[in-house]
């Protein structure tokens, strides 16, 4: 298997995380994902590396690679980084919005409302990454939206994971139309302001979130 098709791998287990399908905590079988995929072990192993290196899988000796589920700590502290970059983000779109930024605003926000409607949980996963990856566009600053992006692509199983609490999407969905009514009056502070409370993990929150984490380590020990 050449680089391309490694890197194609890599994609696949890094999506299969971001989406729920492989949870945290979940044991990673170097045998089983190579049968799974069709290929030799070590194309899984040296994808497992990469993973590990972008924080997503954590390499056990001797045992089955996890994907991660850090300490509730380290979480909290890295969503708290997300919400200032966020924030940062949403100050700049406010500013500097453009047509076609506005229209992708508008079009993911639609597109999160429907699966709200539907109570289709997945779908409003899927929207929402791309409503915020269109705030990130939005900003007009590449290097802002670069470490946006790989800051949520490392949060994304985590983030994911908050949709399951009892009316998150509706409450979440309710943000989004405050973040971009503020971003279209060009409201900056506003703006920035509404992105940080959207992603800090604060108040119920933080107890809801903790308790989940808390689950997952759990499984994980028992593994």
């Amino acid at each position: 298997m050449g680089r391309k098709e490694n890197g194609t791998l890599r994609a696949r287990l890094e999506e299969e995380i971001a989406t729920g399908t492989l949870q945290p905590g979940e044991r990673l079988d170097e045998t089983a994902l190579a049968a799974r995929f069709g290929v030799s072990r070590t194309p899984i192993r040296e994808a497992l590396q990469h993973l590990a290196a972008a924080g997503l899988v954590e390499l056990r000796p001797h045992r089955s690679a996890v994907v991660s589920a850090p300490d509730p700590v380290r979480l909290i502290e890295m969503f708290d980084v997300m919400a200032e970059l966020e924030a940062m983000c949403g100050r700049c779109a406010a500013t500097r919005l453009q047509p076609e930024g506005e229209r992708a605003l508008d079009e993911t926000l639609a597109a999160c409302r429907l699966a709200l409607e539907a109570g289709d949980t997945d779908q409003y996963y899927f929207h929402n990454e791309r409503f915020h990856r269109a705030i990130y566009t939005a900003s007009g600053n590449r290097f802002l939206a670069e470490q946006a992006s790989i800051l949520h692509r490392r949060l994304a199983p985590f983030r994911r994971l908050q949709l399951r609490v009892r009316n998150r999407m509706r409450a979440s969905q309710s943000e989004h139309e405050a973040i971009v009514a503020a971003i279209r009056a060009g409201d900056a502070e506003g703006a920035a302001e509404r992105l940080r409370d959207h992603i800090a993990i604060q108040g119920a929150r933080f107890s809801d979130f903790v308790a989940s984490i808390e689950q997952i380590n759990a499984t994980r020990a028992r593994a």
